[in-house]
């Protein structure tokens, strides 16, 4: 498949972006809200979320045939079924599977930019939400005693700066759609 016509694609799909911001913006600011979600809460909404962003990239990379987003929306899926199959989880099992999650899927998002860099203009907000999803992931990893407060906080602040990010690149995915194809 032609770079060109992954982007065609993407900018088709323009509202799967967009979807998955908007998800990721809301879970954010449930964790602000309800700064005083149990742990059991955090591990139900964080699979489901899981679940919601995975299935949404394994749609938006299945129809482009982006092997990088395909791999992370199933990650997403396994972490998010995961989270369900175990409710008992600990909170720094939680932060190890957050952290890793965070980390692979960052890697994936850069992955993806610098292979459309030459295609689509402003592909730097796609590194962007790759870097702050690596940067996430190593902060979490590197600070695995942090309450269950602070990950809550952490949590929500991440899902906040990757949605908002989501949404711009939905956007402008949607104004290419209606220059481009």
């Amino acid at each position: 498949m032609a770079i060109s016509d992954f982007v065609g694609i993407f900018a088709r799909n323009w509202w799967v972006f967009l979807l998955r911001g908007l998800v990721a913006v809301l879970f954010g600011l449930m964790a602000f809200v309800v700064p005083g979600l149990t742990l059991l809460t955090l591990v139900f909404l964080c699979g489901f979320y899981f679940i919601l962003e995975g299935a949404m990239a394994l749609l938006i990379g299945g129809r482009a045939h982006a092997w990088s987003l395909i791999i992370a929306g199933a990650i997403g899926l396994i972490a998010g079924v995961l989270t369900f199959v175990y409710p008992g989880i600990t909170a720094f099992t939680l932060l190890i599977v957050i952290a890793s999650w965070a980390l692979v899927r960052g890697i994936f998002e850069i992955v993806t930019a610098i292979r459309l860099r030459k295609q689509l203009h402003g592909e730097w907000l796609l590194i962007v939400a790759g870097a702050l999803s690596v940067l996430f992931g190593l902060m979490l990893l590197l600070n695995p005693g942090a309450g269950a407060l602070a990950m809550v906080w952490l949590v929500g602040f991440y899902a906040l700066m990757f949605g908002i990010t989501m949404c711009v690149i939905a956007f402008r995915l949607r104004r290419l759609s209606h220059h481009h194809f």
